[in-house]
């Protein structure tokens, strides 16, 4: 490069420049406006600024010839410089100046990011970075030139923040850490760097360091502007200072976009007016597109198509989800699209929380700062799309449906029609070959009328002349005329899907035409071979032969190998003929079989899975189909993955069909699945169906059982109030029934509700009883559960000699076992009271060797448990950055492990190590989170926690607020019976 100006000014290449003042800046000037013209009124004002000598144009002539000479000394053509009667200028390569080079370098690199090519986009942003050698054209003082040099550091600035963007997203946050704590010192006042050092800090663990860098900034806003910092800083602070950052696991760091979008077809026909406004809408920045019309009138292909010709525009995420609004199925809650849609960005199961408000919390979270592209196919309502929609404008959201959504706010709503007669005619056309239909226009006009004008019909209808050439259309005309329509739900005037979906089915051998309709009985939207042998009563291979079949005619689809699915409509079609009277036998027994097959491979996989025995809790007949039992049990938690969400579905159906034994065996068999991953809205749903048809059966050893795993799901959600009373009514079924180790079982499980609703006393009544129980039946194993929960039970109530006698019985029996997980829990409990006790020495070193083992085992709650102990330990010594970094560390322990109120613990903990660190500012804005969330989970332990929390940050500023909830703290204390009341009698009574 010839010229630089991004630092100080260079001529020539390399160090060279040019000496005399007005020579700089003249040369500054025409650098600036590089290969346009500089008037002589814009340079003289530049170099005299408000007082121009009267010979100021000679001497700017003089100045331009000074400057030819040192072009000339330097090897450089003097003619680079042009005179013109307007002014002057300097026109040369692109590559010579190296502003230009900048900008170039930083357009490739947007494009790349923008094209989700981050390594690129990080390579062109670095290179352009490069070029910078200080402030541009620093040394020259002219207002002119540096405001023009000014915007120039502007532009580094801004690429430098883009840059930082795209290397936090490919995980180098550790790396960036130094250059932005330096960029932040040389522009405190930009809180895009600001926020970017705080995310970058987080990232690598360091909450406490990230915290600081915020307090800093707001100091500095408040004392040089006297301005509170933005929004977006504010919501990020709030973020690293909950912990939420560390939570979501900041996915949008991942390298690897996602790619979740359904295949666009590629015969796409009609809607070219309306994609073509679709995309002008986006454009102008319309988020959010709301796309209705009736069924099978091309919605979903619309929008799949608008989606995949936008990617580009969306490269971080691109997502799909059915929300089933007009199904059989019934429509996904908001809580069950949601999980879904975060199990497609990523997050593990053991991290979508099970409370829907927090699912949708993490789904902002995940979807923050990233550039996706959504859609929401087939919405029943706007109540159901709403919740999901995700904050920002950074997003587009393309919902389909077969209603009128008019509740969506910013949504622009588009309503398809069915295609109007050339249109529908050019699809056929491009079904089964253009020269077809020019030779015989007026039938493929008649075939496109019979069709309803919709898509889909044509689609399928074309298919069947596509693989007939020696049909001609008017014989696909007169078959649609002369069938008769079983759809009649899908009329449109005297126009129906059926008569083409008639004419598909006509086509295929009788066994494919059986297979096909019990297909339509399955409640998923795709099903493997597997399930099509079961429902179709056949052998494996001669059932792929028919499902060939069905693929060969477009009734079924084959979205991978041994993976089919059937259309909406299709579906609806099969299941309108295999509810046919005459054919009621049929339905029932394939809808045993499907039952019967789902019930079994779910056993199977439940008796490896769960740790008690599970052998004891179902009375079931042999397998219908046990070869293919033995072949689906084998893949285990893959096919769980698979078919879980079908469960509510199919509980529902055996409930509805009146299979009342496999309805709630169903329910039981799936409940370790549900629970253990977070899918506690569809578990209450198939335990209550469950219970019902227990109940209905009037198998009370049935209802027992269900009563005690349905109130599992109510325990984790913070309901203990249900919890209990559901596990109370299902000790009084078991107990006369003389089963005494699910009654030991439901009995400890009452005591757990109980001690979490903070009943201690009748907590510990129940764990004696099971005490009792398993010692009589020597069940060592159910002896140490219970003397685990008794020892924690006692450590809330404040009885810590009782609590040390029963954690070393405790610890015996669990060596005695030989259980790891046990000894961890037997450790961390001594630990954790020879802590309250005031033994410190042994109790640090109980935590550590407990945490280890938590930590081996994979106990997460254990583990945000001892970690939590041992970040009280760090704060009471006078370490309160390290407490703060372990309680943050057990947040994450504890949501992983979906127990809200142990999150409400750990940011209670969190915010008191915060306060102690001096800032009782972010201490006070945790507590009122956690009084909100704890007062909706109705906790009374951590609301009066959050409390205490808000009263000692309040002490010194306002000791009347301070009192008041001070007071309210004591209440709650009292009214639980917990020990920490006395420490906030003593506060009230400092206060006077």
């Amino acid at each position: 490069m010839r010229f630089g100006i991004l630092g100080p000014l260079r001529v020539g290449g390399g160090e060279s420049t040019v000496t005399a003042g007005r020579d700089r800046i003249v040369l500054a000037m025409l650098l600036l406006r590089f290969g346009r013209l500089v008037t002589v009124e814009e340079l003289i004002d530049a170099v005299w600024e408000e007082d121009p000598p009267a010979t100021a144009r000679a001497q700017l002539q003089t100045c331009v010839s000074r400057l030819r000479r040192r072009f000339t000394e330097l090897g450089l053509a003097p003619e680079l410089i042009v005179t013109d009667p307007a002014g002057y200028g300097v026109r040369t390569g692109p590559d010579d100046l190296d502003a230009e080079v900048f900008a170039r370098r930083v357009e490739a690199a947007r494009a790349a990011a923008t094209a989700g090519r981050l390594v690129d986009a990080r390579a062109e942003f670095r290179a352009a970075l490069a070029l910078w050698r200080g402030p541009a054209l620093g040394g020259i003082p002219s207002r002119s030139v540096r405001r023009r040099a000014q915007a120039l550091d502007e532009q580094r600035l801004t690429a430098l923040e883009e840059c930082v963007d795209v290397e936090l997203r490919l995980g180098r946050a550790a790396e960036l850490i130094e250059e932005l704590a330096e960029s932040v010192d040389r522009h405190p006042l930009r809180e895009r760097l600001r926020g970017q050092l705080m995310l970058a800090l987080s990232s690598v663990g360091r909450q406490a360091d990230a915290l600081a860098v915020y307090r800093e900034g707001r100091r500095f806003y408040a004392d040089e502007l006297g301005i509170e910092p933005g929004a977006e800083l504010q919501e990020l602070h709030q973020r690293v200072l909950a912990g939420d950052l560390a939570l979501a696991g900041r996915k949008a760091l991942s390298i690897a976009p996602v790619r979740s979008l359904p295949r666009a077809i590629g015969d796409f026909t009609g809607r070219q007016q309306t994609l073509a406004r679709l995309v002008k809408e986006v454009a102008a920045g319309a988020r959010i597109q709301l796309i209705d019309g009736m069924a099978g009138s091309g919605k979903t292909t619309l929008a799949v198509h608008l989606a995949t010709a936008l990617a580009d525009d969306y490269p971080d995420a691109q997502l799909y989800i059915d929300l089933h609004g007009h199904s059989e199925r019934t429509p996904l809650t908001p809580a069950a699209a949601v999980a879904t849609l975060l199990r497609q960005l990523g997050v593990p199961d053991e991290r979508v929380p099970g409370n829907q408000d927090d699912r949708l919390a993490l789904w902002r979270t995940e979807l923050s700062g990233r550039r996706a592209l959504l859609v929401l196919d087939n919405a029943a309502t706007a109540d159901q799309v709403t919740p999901l929609l995700p904050n920002g404008s950074q997003c587009l959201i393309l919902i389909t449906s077969r209603r009128r959504l008019v509740g969506v706010d910013e949504g622009r709503p588009s309503s398809l029609p069915v295609l109007d007669t050339d249109e529908g005619v050019e699809l056929l056309g491009r079904v089964v070959g253009m020269n077809r239909v020019a030779a015989e226009p007026e039938a493929a006009i008649e075939v496109v009328r019979r069709c309803g004008h919709l898509p889909l019909a044509i689609r399928l209808a074309g298919a069947r002349l596509a693989h007939r050439p020696r049909w001609r259309i008017a014989d696909l005309a007169e078959r649609l005329s002369t069938r008769p329509d079983p759809l009649a739900e899908f009329e449109a005037g005297d126009r129906s899907v059926g008569r083409a979906f008639n004419l598909s089915y006509a086509q295929v051998s009788p066994l494919a035409q059986r297979a096909f309709r019990l297909l339509g009985l399955h409640p998923g939207v795709r099903f493997d071979n597997l399930v099509a042998a079961v429902l179709a009563e056949l052998p494996l291979p001669e059932t792929q032969d028919l499902l060939d079949e069905l693929v060969d005619a477009h009734l079924v689809e084959e979205t991978e190998p041994g993976r089919y699915r059937l259309h909406d409509l299709v579906r609806e079609y099969a299941r309108t003929l295999v509810a046919e009277p005459e054919r009621a036998s049929e339905r029932r027994d394939a809808i045993e079989r499907l039952l019967d097959h789902h019930l079994h491979v779910a056993v199977a996989i439940a008796r490896k899975r769960e740790l008690s025995s599970i052998h004891s809790l179902f009375v079931v007949t042999a397998p219908i189909r046990a070869d293919l039992v033995t072949i689906v049990a084998e893949q285990s938690r893959a096919w769980l993955d698979e078919n879980l969400a079908l469960w509510p579905a199919l509980v529902r159906s055996a409930e509805t069909e009146g299979f009342l034994q496999h309805c709630w065996q169903l329910a039981r068999a799936g409940w370790h699945a549900q629970f253990e991953s977070g899918r506690l809205d569809e578990l209450i749903e198939t335990h209550s169906a469950g219970l019902r048809a227990a109940e209905e059966l009037g198998d009370d050893r049935a209802v027992a059982t269900i009563l005690n795993y349905l109130a599992s799901a109510h325990y984790r959600l913070g309901d203990f109030p249900e919890s209990v009373r559901l596990m109370e009514r299902s000790l009084k079924l078991f107990r006369p029934l003389g089963l005494r180790r699910e009654f030991r079982n439901t009995l400890g499980n009452l005591g757990t509700s109980y001690a979490a609703n903070y009943q201690f006393r009748q907590a510990r009544e129940s764990y004696d009883a099971a005490r009792a129980l398993a010692t009589r039946m020597r069940d060592t194993a159910g002896l140490a559960n219970e003397l685990n929960n008794l020892t924690m039970t006692l450590l809330l109530w404040g009885r810590h000699d009782e609590a040390l006698r029963t954690a070393r019985l405790h610890l015996g029996i669990a060596r005695e076992v030989g259980d790891p997980r046990r000894i961890g829990n037997a450790l961390g409990h001594l630990g954790m009271i020879r802590h309250r006790m005031g033994d410190i020495v042994p109790a640090e070193r109980l935590l550590r060797v407990a945490l280890r083992i938590k930590r081996e085992v994979g106990a997460r709650f254990g583990e945000g448990e001892v970690l939590n102990e041992i970040g009280m330990m760090e704060r009471e010594a006078g370490r309160p950055q390290r407490a703060a970094d372990l309680h943050r560390a057990a947040l994450v322990a504890m949501t992983e492990a979906g127990d809200r109120i142990a999150q409400c613990g750990s940011r209670n903990l969190l915010a008191r190590a915060i306060l102690d660190q001096g800032d009782a500012t972010s201490a006070l804005d945790l507590h009122r989170r956690v009084l909100v969330d704890a007062t909706g989970l109705s906790s009374p332990h951590e609301q009066g926690r959050a409390l205490e929390g808000i009263a000692r940050c309040l002490l010194s500023i306002d000791p009347a607020a301070a009192r008041a909830h001070l007071t309210r703290a004591l209440a709650l204390f009292r009214q639980i019976d917990s020990p920490e009341q006395h420490e906030v009698e003593r506060l009230l009574a400092e206060l006077g």
